[in-house]
């Protein structure tokens, strides 16, 4: 295993954010050509394609397709390196999938598929993995072998995971990997991480609720799903306020509803449909939850005269960095951007990464990347509609990639 070193003098870091912003507008005009043309996870063809083409001018020297379906994997040498002789490995991974959402801003580059955008910063992500391809095969200022991880489907379709069942890391044996996110409400030219939880693990509950339809005019005649369908929405809301310990964090969300046909104003319909997340760091408090859900359920219906079942599904674990790693990456970050723009405790979100599946078998460190003004570049935050990527921080982000394989394997000179 590769420990964490601390990074060296040299302000490879800095090299890089000055090689890298020589070729901004072309970084620019890459990421809204991907804004131009987003896919959903497992579509990305068009994406693919673009990724490959700039890897191959950047002259890397393997591209590998089809990894997890429509993933891309780069391989650059560092000098005196090669396949047969790879030295250590590092990986950088950036997502490439957009969201089902139509967009509503009005430049130039606004989303050209009806239904689909990047509402969550992936092209930018994309793009500042391909800055530092470029800059790192033509310097190529380490000792060792940078691991480009291009992943598609992150929004739900745990690409991350299908990439390693496809072998991704048998392949290609990183001994870290580190991955970064924008984020509006951070200023640019920061960077937060911290040595624990930095996302949560999303689970899906889906609550079945059978009761005994009838006339809304006589509702002692049936059994009414709606009326405990609002109980069990109300009372699963305690679980967190008087089981989750306050050290601990946990949501449970009931997100959507459906019963009865809004036309038929006096049918108590006979079953109702509860969808909702859970949000945990913690696998215990996870455990309890579901348990609690499942207990609650069930009584709440009884109580009524009812049924109700809930299927439970984990979707992605929480993601949690290595603490050697993390630190690493920050004094990185601290290198390139002064250690007073670089918040080594930040807050976790209750959001979801499926990062965290690579984070599970290797050590690593996921980072935020600060892109807004407070209160993001168009006023909004990620999965918004009117969202956009700012294309200022394309060198930063870059660097810092690069400068994580730089000075994860310093070239002794």
């Amino acid at each position: 295993m590769l420990t964490a070193v601390k990074p060296v003098p040299l302000l490879a870091s800095g090299r890089a954010f000055a090689a890298i912003s020589a070729f901004h507008p072309e970084l620019t005009a890459f990421r809204r050509d991907l804004h131009v043309h987003p896919e959903l996870g497992f579509e990305e063809v068009y994406t693919a394609s673009r990724v490959k083409q700039a890897l191959e001018l950047c002259g890397v020297d393997a591209i590998h397709t089809g990894i997890g379906k429509t993933g891309v994997v780069g391989i650059i040498h560092g000098k005196g390196r090669n396949a047969n002789n790879p030295g250590n490995m590092i990986g950088l991974r950036a997502d490439m999938d957009a969201l089902p959402l139509t967009e509503h801003n009005a430049f130039g580059w606004k989303s050209g598929e009806p239904g689909k955008m990047h509402a969550c910063g992936h092209d930018g992500h994309t793009t500042m993995l391909v800055g530092a391809a470029r800059y790192l095969a033509e310097t190529r200022h380490f000792d060792g072998t940078a691991v480009l991880i291009f992943q598609p489907g992150e929004e739900g379709y745990a690409g991350a995971k299908a990439m390693m069942e496809d072998g991704l890391f048998d392949r290609f044996p990183v001994q870290a990997a580190y991955a970064m996110h924008n984020w509006p409400s951070m200023p640019p030219g920061t960077v937060g991480v911290n040595r624990g939880p930095m996302m949560a693990a999303a689970d899906r509950i889906t609550i079945t609720i059978t009761g005994k339809g009838g006339h809304g005019a006589h509702p002692y005649m049936a059994v009414d799903p709606v009326l405990v369908a609002a109980h069990i929405i109300t009372a699963a809301q305690s679980i967190v306020s008087r089981n989750v310990k306050p050290q601990d964090s946990a949501v449970v969300s009931i997100c959507a509803m459906n019963a009865g046909d809004l036309g038929a104003m006096s049918v108590i319909p006979g079953t109702a449909t509860l969808v909702g997340t859970v949000r945990t760091f913690n696998a215990e408090v996870q455990d309890m939850v579901e348990k609690r859900l499942h207990t609650l359920i069930a009584s709440v219906a009884e109580a009524f005269g009812a049924t109700a079942t809930m299927q439970y599904e984990r979707i992605y674990p929480a993601t949690i960095n290595t603490p050697a790693e993390a630190m690493f990456a920050a004094d990185v970050a601290a290198m390139l951007i002064g250690e007073d723009n670089v918040t080594r405790d930040i807050v976790p979100s209750m959001g979801a990464e499926d990062f965290s599946f690579m984070l599970q078998a290797k050590p690593g460190a996921y980072l935020r990347l600060g892109q807004g003004d407070g209160l993001g570049q168009a006023g909004c935050f990620l999965h918004n509609s009117r969202y956009d990527f700012n294309d200022e921080v394309l060198p930063l982000g870059a660097a810092l990639f690069a400068g994580l394989v730089e000075q994860s394997l310093p070239l002794v000179v």
